[in-house]
């Protein structure tokens, strides 16, 4: 098991918990930052070279941000984060993942991008940019990438599916505002963070999700998704773009 964080006290945090918790699982913990593209593909080629087979993958890094930042490699950071670097890792692991199947990937995704738009040639937002629709946009361009992966992995033992696992009472929203006080009154009825991961777990590890690949999965069960994510000509469209703005160094927008 091999656990990616960008702050090493906090990732040391849960790589205890977990060997406490399963004394088998001697679990990795690899430092990255996963806004930035460059640092993910050196985190892959590590992964890869260290683990040639591997039988799950969850991308579950993400941010939700008040106001749009600009990484270093010139990306809005909520879309490098939620959709160009979970990309951008799955790309560098696909090769021990067929060696490793049957095997699975799993991209958390969010509720936000149910009734979420996106233009695939416009995923910057620049000027367009507001705090909810950077990150069901984001959400929504990750669910079509993870749908277009599990097509062209027909065959080759390895699903890709979309979870979304609850309103979970985690530090994602950081910000003041009305915003964030709804988050804060929202936490108390929330799911803590074990029952949240329930569900990625479930779609995971469960044997009826084997050789379930394509699809979005709320509270365990298969769910309807935006319809957008159901329009094989939009969703290709997504995936150029976004291949294109994960390119290295950063094409323009």
């Amino acid at each position: 098991m091999v656990l990616i964080g960008r702050d090493r006290a906090r990732g040391e945090a849960s790589q205890a918990w977990i060997a406490g918790q399963t004394p088998q699982a001697s679990p990795e913990l690899l430092i990255a930052d996963l806004s930035l593209l460059a640092a993910t593909r050196d985190a892959g080629a590590v992964i890869a070279s260290r683990y040639p087979e591997i039988a799950v993958l969850v991308t579950n890094a993400g941010v939700f941000e008040a106001k749009p930042v600009t990484t270093a490699e010139g990306h809005d950071r909520v879309l490098a984060t939620n959709l160009l670097c979970p990309f951008v890792l799955t790309q560098a692991l696909l090769p021990s993942l067929k060696r490793g199947a049957p095997s699975r990937i799993v991209y958390v995704g969010s509720s936000t991008s149910d009734k979420a738009r996106l233009d695939p040639d416009r995923l910057v937002l620049g000027r367009r940019w507001t705090m909810l629709g950077a990150y069901s946009q984001s959400k929504l361009a990750g669910m079509m990438t993870t749908f277009a992966l599990a097509r062209r992995l027909a065959g080759a033992g390895v699903v890709a599916n979309v979870v979304h696992p609850g309103t979970v009472a985690t530090g994602l929203v950081r910000t003041g505002g009305v915003i964030g006080l709804v988050w804060r009154c929202l936490a108390p009825m929330s799911l803590t963070e074990a029952q949240g991961a329930d569900t990625p777990l479930h779609v995971a590890l469960a044997p009826e999700f084997a050789a379930v690949s394509g699809v979005y999965v709320k509270t365990r069960r298969i769910a309807p998704p935006n319809r957008q994510a159901l329009d094989p000509v939009l969703v290709e469209r997504v995936w150029a773009t976004t291949e294109r703005l994960a390119a290295w160094p950063a094409a323009p927008a």
